[in-house]
């Protein structure tokens, strides 16, 4: 059974979806998209708890985004969890949702068991930046073939864009919610405090190339798992969703 709450956090009104029962697995999504893929995803992992939280500005959520920082992102998580009363939880953030993920575990370990990081950026970018047309794009909501349509490097050159219709993204909050972690310094969420990692990486990843997960990996040794994923992009977990689960299911089936 899936149910919807609202939940007040400080200046923020965060929305957030429980279905299932086990162990609990905050998903978080992309800048400016809503969970509604992650949920799809999360029917794959058995015994989990699947606990989707809309950041700012996405769905019925709703918060201050001008100034905003990741760590108020992250605070707004853990708001959540308080609310409910759960925890630890292992945290599975995808694309800009592993920065949040990360900072949670950095700012709040005492409520985090593990962190799966999917698309895990952050130190080396894409090669070049992200096109006008998609900065450009009004201020409303789009569906994932329609962002891929304005630029969005999501999927590897295998996929067919309709995989991501079950994607809704607002690019105006997407480029919000990206300027949160430009507010602060990298080495304040990077390391995701002292959880232990995975990171699920498409190896046709351009807008978080893989190199990120394995410089991840070499910094912090045998505390990062790495799963390289062929014929995957961005969207990993729309793409091949079976592995994913896959390498999910067995890193939580590990700590429980």
């Amino acid at each position: 059974m899936r149910r919807t709450e609202i939940i007040n956090v400080g200046a923020a009104r965060l929305e957030c979806a429980v279905s299932g029962s086990g162990d609990p697995l905050v998903v978080l999504a992309n800048a400016g998209c809503g969970t509604g893929y992650l949920e799809s995803f999360g029917e794959r992992i058995a015994g989990a708890q699947i606990i989707a939280i809309n950041m700012r500005g996405v769905g019925a959520s709703r918060g201050p985004l001008e100034n905003a920082t990741l760590h108020d992102l992250a605070a707004d998580v853990a708001g959540v969890l308080e609310a409910l009363q759960c925890g630890p939880v292992h945290v599975l953030g995808h694309a800009f949702g592993n920065r949040v993920a990360r900072c949670l575990a950095a700012d709040h370990p005492a409520m985090v068991r593990s962190v799966i990081l999917v698309a895990a950026g952050g130190l080396i970018g894409p090669s070049t930046p992200l096109g006008s047309a998609f900065r450009d794009a009004p201020p409303t909501r789009l569906t994932g073939p329609e962002c891929i349509a304005l630029g969005a490097r999501w999927l590897s050159p295998a996929s067919d864009p309709e995989i991501l219709a079950s994607v809704d993204c607002w690019p105006q909050v997407h480029i919000a919610h990206l300027a949160t972690s430009g507010r602060v310094p990298r080495d304040e969420w990077w390391t995701g405090g002292r959880a232990p990692l995975l990171v699920i990486q498409g190896l046709d990843d351009v807008a978080a190339p893989p190199g990120n997960g394995h410089a991840l990996r070499d910094q912090l040794g045998e505390r990062v798992q790495v799963v390289d994923i062929a014929h995957a992009g961005h969207f990993a977990l729309v793409e091949q969703p079976d592995r994913v689960a896959a390498a999910v299911t067995d890193f939580i089936a590990e700590r429980r």
